[in-house]
């Protein structure tokens, strides 16, 4: 690793992220480093890490980290954040960006809006789940990576006692990303979002995507959805086959680069 490395922060409505080219780097991040870049107080801090491991014109290789260290399969926001990222290096307005084995077609609609072909979410039949004494009905969807959406009012409170519980819960053993989400009319909905490996998060695109399915899905709404987050509203479009595309802003906050001092601690 070389004694500095360099950092773009970005976010996508409150959900930031480091940005962090593998070239630049000199070498590959791993989990410890990670949790310190992401750290709040002692490091950069950030709900995670986008690592692009390879760039080619209008196409991107990226890792997706939690601030916990660990991988996530797919972020909406941070997926996004790429895109964007590679839009305005690449001078083209429309971009791929490769997550393991999905690849993500993302159009720029105007200077901050990027719309990403977040492809089929798979939503199953509800389930109940016991969690601290509550049995709590909650819709199991996948967006490449997994959701359980509750529905029930998203009080932050509620948020914070539940999400950890249900997130570490035994019915998902590579845990999930959870949604309090609730109906305000047939296209609009508002949610918390307790996200796997982060924590309470202020917006989530795949969380919106998999609230806007679920929703759909139960008949509570008819698509388009807008998702209301507390850190702003996502535009989630569902066709009769529930493949989803996704709307909403990515801005680059600041670029800077770490110390010799902070790493050598």
């Amino acid at each position: 690793m070389s004694r500095a490395i360099p950092f773009e922060k970005w976010h996508g409505l409150g959900n930031d992220y480091l940005l962090v080219e593998r070239s630049s780097a000199d070498g590959a991040l791993e989990p410890t480093l990670v949790r310190r870049l992401c750290d709040y107080h002692f490091g950069v801090g950030s709900d995670g890490i986008l690592e692009v491991v390879a760039e080619e014109g209008a196409r991107a290789e990226i890792v997706i980290w939690n601030p916990d260290g660990s991988t996530a399969e797919l972020s909406g926001n941070g997926t996004r954040i790429a895109a964007r990222w590679l839009a305005r290096r690449s001078g083209s307005d429309e971009v791929t960006i490769v997550v393991g084995t999905r690849e993500v077609v993302a159009r720029m609609r105007d200077q901050t809006e990027v719309e990403m072909d977040m492809g089929p979410v798979e939503v199953a039949p509800t389930e109940s789940l016991e969690v601290d004494g509550l049995a709590l009905a909650f819709t199991p969807v996948s967006v490449g990576n997994p959701h359980a959406v509750i529905a029930r009012e998203p009080d932050r409170t509620e948020l914070l006692r539940l999400g950890p519980l249900v997130e570490n819960h035994p019915r998902f053993p590579e845990r999930t990303n959870v949604q309090l989400m609730r109906v305000d009319s047939r296209t609009e909905t508002t949610a918390g979002v307790w996200e796997r490996g982060a924590g309470e998060t202020l917006s989530s695109g795949t969380s919106a995507c998999a609230v806007a399915a679920a929703a759909v899905a139960n008949g509570w709404c008819d698509s388009p959805v807008t998702v209301h987050l507390a850190g702003g509203d996502l535009f989630v479009e569902l066709d009769e086959r529930l493949h989803a595309r996704l709307t909403g802003s990515a801005e680059e906050i600041c670029h800077g680069e770490t110390t010799e001092e902070w790493l050598d601690r």
